[in-house]
């Protein structure tokens, strides 16, 4: 069903046009939306970038990044009908007058035409191009939405600069700060396996619940993007912000509503309970070559600054200190160059007290982000058979098998969709930012004012091997028998 968004009179202005970021993710999103029919067939999508390319150029530059099938053909084509493109460099009045100019060309014979400008940008520059906007692109005649892409700032005060500057500029209901891990299918469905469930809602406390894991692994290294990274590190890269955002998914209190603010609020109640990390809390590693020699250190990458310190990986331990979550453990781990593609949470319960069987192991929900969306739940079952021993089974949701006639959309095409709609359900708030800033720039500034050295691990191994411990010390424990979750015959994890 088509979307009701807005009438066809809507523009939508992509600064960054030319970059990996709009080329792999922005423009396919919105051809996704194009071809579910969520967005007008009248929708104009404006390019912008300092590079001087010539249309039909940069229309097969698109087109390379387009996923779809020979079928769909006269459907890319229709798509690329609405693409343009205006070159002009960031930080002069100049170019945004004759982009503003080129929207006006569009809009002649409309009464009115909504703006929405995607910032698909180094953070660099986001002040500049959001002040040149609204001086020379910001129109009076529709709604203006702005689209910003993390990381917003490095620590707090210079995210406090940046949401000062931008606040300046629109206002918050016209700031869409995207996070795309809000806009996966399975973090998106935190809320309703919490509260439409009976069952799960009335165990998600500290009385059933020991720790909660959530982790994030990649199996690459920076490869050769180390200096890009190397500004940021793996905390700021996704701990501060894709997992702290699911946190507080997983453990805030049922909203009012599914009105985006009270969504927003529930959230940003859960942070204000959990206290800055200190070096106590955290365990921080860096990645060396692999055993056989075939991938590199993350020192070896000749972008990365000689002996840098800079975390790849990161395990941290915090608390909800509120009536529901109080002494239970928060465990975020994520880190590059591990074992395997993988993020999921999971939620390990308490042992069953005085259990007649001897090897029965704890019983734990997991929900699968990605690869291979899941839900599935661990439990001990009698195995089959004359005896009474038990095995470790499941209560599998496999999406694959459940929702195969399904496509799940990419996480841009969903939080496109709702910024389209004006729906900030998915999208973090200032006062968020605020929270999640004062939770993690302390250790930050620790890390890189002491020179902290990391825990080295070998590229491709599951982390430092302090790691497991550290995990364990919070109250994790791993199952007494062997058990493999295995999804359409795949093995996948533990």
């Amino acid at each position: 069903m088509a979307s009701n968004f807005t009438t066809e009179n809507t523009v939508i202005v992509v600064f960054g046009a030319s970059g990996d970021l709009a080329k792999k993710k922005t423009y396919p999103a919105l051809f996704g939306l194009y071809r579910n029919k969520f967005l007008s067939r009248e929708t104009h999508i404006v390019g912008y970038a300092r590079s001087d390319i010539e249309l039909e150029e940069f229309k097969k530059r698109i087109v390379s990044y387009l996923k779809f099938i020979p079928s769909e053909r006269s459907l890319v084509d229709g798509f690329l009908e609405h693409l343009h493109y205006v070159s002009g460099q960031y930080d002069k009045d100049e170019p945004y007058q004759k982009l503003n100019q080129y929207l006006e060309t569009l809009a002649a014979d409309k009464p009115e035409m909504n703006r929405v400008f995607y910032m698909a940008l180094p953070p660099s520059v986001f002040i500049p191009v959001a002040q040149h906007v609204k001086k020379n692109v910001y129109t009076t005649k529709g709604f203006n939405r702005l689209i910003v892409e993390k990381p917003f700032g490095k620590d707090f005060d210079s995210s406090k600069v940046l949401l000062n500057a931008l606040g300046s500029c629109f206002k918050e209901e016209e700031i869409y700060r995207i996070d795309h891990y809000l806009g996966k299918e399975m973090v998106k469905n935190i809320m309703s396996l919490r509260f439409a469930n009976v069952f799960l809602g009335a165990i998600w406390n500290r009385e059933y619940i020991d720790n909660v894991q959530i982790t994030f692994k990649e199996p690459f290294g920076t490869e050769g993007r180390g200096g890009y990274f190397d500004e940021f590190g793996i905390i700021r890269d996704v701990m501060q912000n894709h997992l702290l955002q699911i946190l507080s998914l997983v453990a805030m209190e049922s909203p009012a509503s599914l009105d985006a603010e009270d969504i927003r609020s529930a959230k940003v109640d859960v942070l204000k309970f959990i206290e800055p990390i200190t070096q106590d809390d955290i365990l921080i590693g860096q990645y060396v070559g692999s055993e056989d020699g075939s991938k590199p250190g993350y020192l070896d990458d000749d972008t990365v600054p000689k002996g840098s310190n800079t975390p790849t990986y990161a395990v941290a331990s915090m608390f909800v200190n509120n009536e529901r979550w109080q002494g239970t453990p928060f465990i975020l781990k994520c880190g590059k160059a591990l074992n395997e593609q993988k993020a999921e949470i999971r939620i390990q319960f308490r042992d069953v007290e005085n259990c007649i069987f001897p090897h029965h192991s704890r019983n734990e929900l997991v929900i699968r982000v990605q690869p291979n969306e899941a839900v599935y739940m661990k439990i001990t079952n009698k195995k089959p058979g004359l005896s009474m021993d038990t095995v470790i089974s499941e209560l599998d949701l496999s999406y694959r098998r459940r929702f195969s006639d399904m496509r799940i959309p990419e996480a841009y095409e969903a939080l496109i969709l709702d910024a389209l709609q004006g729906d900030h359900s998915n999208f973090v708030r200032d006062d968020e930012l605020d929270e999640a800033w004062r939770i993690f720039t302390p250790i930050l500034h620790q890390i890189e004012g002491e020179h902290i050295e990391p825990l080295k691990y070998v590229y491709g191994s599951r982390g430092p091997e302090e790691a497991h411990q550290f995990i364990e010390s919070h109250g994790f424990r791993r199952d007494r028998q062997e058990y493999i979750w295995v999804d359409d015959g795949h093995q996948r994890s533990k």
